[in-house]
Formats: C-alpha cells, sequence, structure tokens
C-alpha cells in the first residue's frame, strides 16, 4: 500500500476531493490530505512518510524533497511545473508529472474574454470594436492554443499560429494560418494570445523588438507566465505606443508602473487559468489516475523530469 499525499495550500474543490479519494483508495492505497496549511513546517511534516504528492501550485523545493525520504512520484495538478525543483527530485531518483490539457478549455476561454473585454474598452461605457474580422496570432499551438483557434474561429477571427514544434500542415488542420516566424506572427496580427511555457529560453523574451511589430490598436493577451514578459520593455512599448493594450491573468512585479497607461490594461488580482470549477476537477482527478498508474505498471507518460 502507498500512501497518498495531497498537499494543497489553495484547496482543490470539495467534488475533486472525493473523487481523487476514490480512485487512491480504490486502488487499496491510503489517502492522505494536507488542505489550507499556513507554514512550512506542516507540509514538511506531512511529507514525512509518503510515497506520492499530488499538488497544485505549492512548491516542492529541495528541502521538502530532503524532509520526503520515501517519496517516489510529485504530480502537479496542471500545465505549469515550475513549483517543483526539477533537479533535486531527479537527484533523489522522484518522478514528476503534470496533468498537459486538463485545464485547456478554461484557459481558452479565459484569453477570448480577455480579449473581448479590450476591445470593449474594459466595459468602460465608450465604444470599443468586434473581435469579428480581426487576425488573432497564437504563439505556441499546444493543448490551449487549439481550442483559443477554435474558439477565435467561432467570432469570425481570421487565425495564425507560430509553435517551433509543430509541423505547419497540422496548424493548417486545426484551422490556422502558419507564420514561418514569430516575427511573422506578430506583425501579422492586432491580437496575440500568448500560451509558450516559462523555460530558460522563453524568459524575458516577448520584448519590445517583437511587440513593436504589431500593428496600430495592438493588443497582448497573456495567460502563461509573467516571466516571459520583459517587464522594463512592455513599459517602454506602451509608453511609445498609446494605441498598444496589455492584458494579463498574472500581474507583473512593478504594476505601478501601468498605473499611467490607464484604459490600457488589465491584471487580474490572481492568476485565474485554471480557476473553473471543471478544470479543477479534471487536474486533480487526471493526477490521482496518472499516480495510481504510475504504481501499477510504471508508466512515465508525463513525467516532465
Amino acid at each position: 500500500m502507498k500512501r497518498i499525499l495531497v498537499a494543497t495550500e489553495k484547496p482543490f474543490a470539495s467534488v475533486a476531493v472525493e473523487g481523487i479519494k476514490k480512485i487512491v483508495e480504490g486502488s487499496n492505497n491510503k489517502f492522505i490530505l494536507l488542505e489550507k496549511y499556513t507554514d512550512k513546517a506542516e507540509l514538511l511534516e506531512a511529507v514525512a512518510d509518503v510515497n506520492a504528492i499530488i499538488i497544485r501550485s505549492d512548491k516542492i523545493t529541495e528541502e521538502v524533497i530532503s524532509a520526503a525520504k520515501k517519496l517516489e512520484i510529485v504530480v502537479r495538478a496542471g500545465a505549469g511545473y515550475n513549483n517543483v525543483d526539477l533537479k533535486a527530485s531527479s537527484d533523489n531518483r522522484i518522478v514528476v508529472m503534470n496533468t498537459p490539457g486538463q485545464n485547456s478549455n478554461a484557459v481558452a476561454e479565459l484569453a477570448l474574454s480577455m480579449m473581448v473585454f479590450a476591445a470593449r474598452g474594459f466595459f468602460n461605457g465608450k465604444p470599443g470594436s468586434e473581435l469579428k474580422g480581426k487576425k488573432l496570432g497564437i504563439h505556441a499551438f499546444g493543448h490551449v492554443g487549439k481550442i483559443v483557434a477554435k474558439i477565435a474561429k467561432g467570432f469570425g477571427m481570421e487565425v495564425y499560429a507560430f509553435d517551433p514544434f509543430i509541423p505547419a500542415d497540422i496548424i493548417s488542420e486545426e484551422g490556422a494560418i502558419p507564420c514561418k516566424s514569430v516575427e511573422d506572427l506578430y506583425a501579422s496580427c492586432q491580437y496575440i494570445s500568448l500560451h509558450i511555457p516559462a523555460n530558460e529560453k522563453t524568459k524575458d523574451s516577448i520584448n519590445f523588438d517583437l511587440l513593436s511589430k504589431m500593428p496600430k490598436g495592438g493588443t497582448l493577451i497573456n495567460t502563461a507566465r509573467k516571466e516571459v514578459i520583459h517587464e522594463a520593455d512592455m513599459i517602454k512599448l506602451m509608453t511609445k505606443r498609446a494605441d498598444f493594450k496589455y492584458v494579463s491573468d498574472i500581474a507583473p512585479v512593478d504594476t505601478d508602473s501601468f498605473t499611467q497607461f490607464e484604459g490600457r490594461y488589465y491584471f487580474s488580482p490572481k492568476k485565474m487559468g485554471a480557476q473553473t470549477l471543471e478544470a479543477n476537477v479534471n487536474a486533480g482527478l487526471a493526477a490521482a489516475n496518472q499516480i495510481v498508474k504510475y504504481f501499477a505498471t510504471g508508466d512515465e507518460t508525463f513525467k516532465v523530469n
């Protein structure tokens, strides 16, 4: 019998917790729950004798890994996993997985709603514009990007996409026009929906030179990570271009510097991409199923380290 811990400072929905518990106990494993903890010491105590951990945005640091002597696998319920120390995990032979695709529809719907919000002047009572007939560029055409394309076409938008890891014919099959370079994507589209991961190659990659290629009335929608935005360059661009809007579901570090651009920016109070009941449940159940399958068969399909 394996001991499987759900450690969530911000809890799953109760229906998700019950579903995870059913999966874990149905496979003859032990279900352990730590919710709404306020001190790292609580987490360090909880991981001491567990074999698996399911987390959301909780940080699995080298200190946590050192305290978890029996830990074999960590699953981040969601797509991003930069809250897990991959090197320390690998050094201790711990498998780390994410649950790609489970939050995709929630993030895609958020991206389109933010586009509407920006196009209508953030609902300020003044005339705005429509999305129909506008060009949308999707930067990274993975699970979320494909759904964004489908919804955007329903709005009547002309959809373009760039992803160096996906062949042009696949992008075309999904109903988007493939761009040969990221520069072409930004130069072609009034709206850009950003879905790249945060890593060493992408950090600060959305910079002044790239953003300045966008046409008049350009709007960037970021439901990815704040780390990919070169913040100083964004401020520089918005200073030079009174037509540019930036909308994100995660606030930048220097929020005060954006107050000068009233009516041209919006940052949600917290990251909202996966904040739906459906995404919450889907990601939690997927995490539990992946752990159970790993222990039963050694399946490492979603391993990220």
